[in-house]
């Protein structure tokens, strides 16, 4: 099921082009060439770059299924296959067990199956979009791990720019019901000719 599932979002060009986790042919290394590319590029047309990092808090834990469901709908993922998915995904149990003293039982409405062949390829669909509702700037993602990077003229203009991008974001996480770790949250500041990293916490 990976592998169908896999080759019908890469033959369609679903998935986003800057998601660079989990991928085949997308490495890290990929992943810091295109970025360190695209600051040099602006800071040679003098523009003042701001990358933020952001950090999703338990990400893979916090997946809505009704949410996920609905976004394999929207790509094309319909009859017998979503059906399979549904029921893959709903009415999953989980219990501990210490010594061989197991816990109650509890139902999983939340997460993709961690540890699963799915998990992961099921995690970026449901981050798929989130490039969609900041407009002109450009997210790059590794997973979970979301790199944003704004430019502009003057430090004031690109500040502006960011805060905009940052707010977009922020209803995106909300609407799909993801939190940022905000201590893990920072930003840094390149210039021309010289770089200023500001590991800041974003509050």
């Amino acid at each position: 099921m990976y592998k169908r599932l896999y080759d019908y979002l890469s033959f369609n060009n679903v998935l986003y082009d800057y998601q660079f986790g989990f991928r085949k042919y997308h490495f890290t290394s990929l992943a810091l060439i295109d970025v360190m590319d695209g600051i040099y590029q602006q800071l040679d047309n003098s523009n003042i770059v701001i990358g933020i990092y952001l950090d999703l808090q338990k990400a893979f834990d916090t997946v809505d299924h009704s949410i996920l469901l609905a976004k394999l709908y929207n790509y094309g993922i319909r009859g017998d296959v979503y059906n399979w998915f549904k029921d893959y995904l709903y009415d999953r149990q989980q219990f501990v067990s210490i010594r061989g003293i197991n816990s109650d039982t509890a139902s999983v409405s939340y997460d993709v199956p961690q540890g699963s062949v799915l998990g992961p390829l099921l995690f970026l669909i449901y981050v798929n979009d989130m490039y969609s509702c900041i407009g002109d700037a450009t997210v790059k993602l590794f997973a979970d791990d979301t790199n944003l990077f704004v430019s502009g003229q003057s430090i004031d203009e690109v500040t502006a720019i960011a805060n905009v991008c940052i707010s977009k974001l922020n209803t995106w996480f909300l609407a799909n019901k993801l939190s940022l770790s905000l201590d893990k949250t920072c930003f840094s500041v390149f210039l021309e000719f010289m770089t200023i990293m500001l590991f800041v916490k974003y509050n």
